[in-house]
């Protein structure tokens, strides 16, 4: 969530650009499994970002960084959930050998 905005204002403030990779780079640092999806849409969503002007305004977050950095619906799902519906694909592919 708010760690990929971290991350890029670490990029920022280092005056590197704010890379896919760097981000993903600076998350596997930090001992974070990056999402791949929030770190894209996240560039994308800063590549229309002026951060300095950002942040001397004392604006947090576009729409758009807002929305990149909420979990995705995979993280989102209890396990007990994940659990019955891989045994639900298992049950319905022993179907085929009855």
């Amino acid at each position: 969530m708010s760690e990929y905005v971290h991350a890029a204002l670490v990029l920022h403030a280092a005056k590197k650009e704010i890379t896919e990779d760097g981000l993903e780079k600076i998350m596997k640092a930090a001992g974070v499994e990056p999402d791949k999806q929030r770190i894209k849409m996240l560039v994308s969503a800063l590549s229309e970002v002026d951060i300095e002007k950002a942040l001397s305004s004392q604006v947090v977050a576009t729409p758009a960084v807002a929305a990149a950095t909420q979990p995705s619906p995979q993280a989102e799902k209890p396990k007990e959930e994940a659990k019955a519906e891989k045994k639900e694909e298992v049950a319905g592919l022993g179907a085929l050998f009855e």
